[in-house]
């Protein structure tokens, strides 16, 4: 099927003048947000995002300004256990093949329980790496691994942010309590 002429929209730019051309106008305009942005943002303006960590913290804050409960904070992960008290996930390799940053990994052995094909003898996730995008939560068909509220974590070694089974549901254990987002 041709396509006919009449169907055929022609757009032309419109042409500059020369005030336009060396771009004056815009530029000062720029600037002129710049400077607002900046002169705003002392103290608790209404562009400033800054809190004074640690004596400010997160949940403290309103939900306008990114408090926890704005419905878009992802922090640390966990690993959720069972009714049983065992590990929730099922070594479905969803959540490794979903991480842009490739920062999970999981070893995947015979269950020793008759609920379940496999579970992970190991699993890890490297704190560094992540970049806390929630893609492992929204994979997980068991809703194993959850992003918590906590996001306070330090170590003094990039082998104490690698986090393995045994630390990932310990932060289950202390963080039973509070529901993630």
């Amino acid at each position: 099927m041709a396509i006919r002429d009449e169907d055929i929209l022609r757009l032309e730019t419109p042409k500059m003048t020369r005030l336009e051309a060396v771009y004056v106008p815009e530029i000062v305009k720029g600037f002129g947000t710049t400077m607002r942005h900046f002169f705003t943002s002392f103290g608790q303006g209404r562009t400033s995002r800054t809190i004074q960590y640690p004596e400010q913290r997160r949940e403290d804050m309103p939900i306008e300004k990114g408090g926890l409960n704005a419905g878009n904070f992802r922090g640390v992960h966990r690993l959720n256990r069972d009714e049983q008290g065992r590990v929730k996930c099922v070594a479905c390799m969803m959540c490794p093949t979903i991480c842009p940053a490739r920062c999970i990994h999981i070893d995947a052995a015979e269950s020793p329980w008759d609920d379940r094909e496999k579970y992970p003898k190991k699993f890890e996730i490297d704190e560094l790496r992540c970049i806390f995008c929630g893609m492992c939560e929204e994979a997980c068909p068991v809703d194993a691994i959850e992003l918590t509220p906590e996001y306070d974590i330090v170590g003094l070694s990039r082998n104490e942010m690698v986090f393995d089974k045994e630390k990932l549901l310990h932060v289950y254990d202390v963080t039973i309590g509070k529901k993630p987002m």
